[in-house]
């Protein structure tokens, strides 16, 4: 079953910046990295700690609790296999963003 969220206008983050989404599941961080944009769960899978204020370096955000790095594009810890951080899939329909919250993201990215 797709469960869309509608990204409100003022919550598409601008090249460089991200945003938080908030959903009765959750949160989901919104990341634009080079105009390419990155839907992320809030939570940190080693211990939910909130990933919004983590430091990004390229498209590797650190978790500001304990370190750990993942990819924004698969949600991975480099060099660690089976372990990371949920992505969502973008969809852009009639000049408006969704995030799809049933579905992981593909490898590719919505520019």
């Amino acid at each position: 079953m797709t469960r869309l969220l509608e990204v409100p206008t003022d919550k598409v983050p601008a090249p460089g910046s991200r945003s938080l989404i908030h959903h009765e599941g959750g949160c989901v961080v919104l990341f634009n990295q080079d105009g390419a944009l990155y839907a992320l769960d809030d939570a940190c899978p080693h211990n939910g700690a909130s990933l919004f204020c983590g430091r990004l370096q390229g498209r590797l955000l650190q978790c500001p609790a304990h370190g750990l790095r993942f990819d924004l594009a698969s949600g991975r810890v480099p060099g660690v296999t089976g372990f990371g951080a949920t992505t969502y899939a973008l969809e852009e329909r009639q000049g408006r963003l969704f995030i799809d919250l049933s579905r992981r993201r593909a490898e590719e990215c919505l520019p």
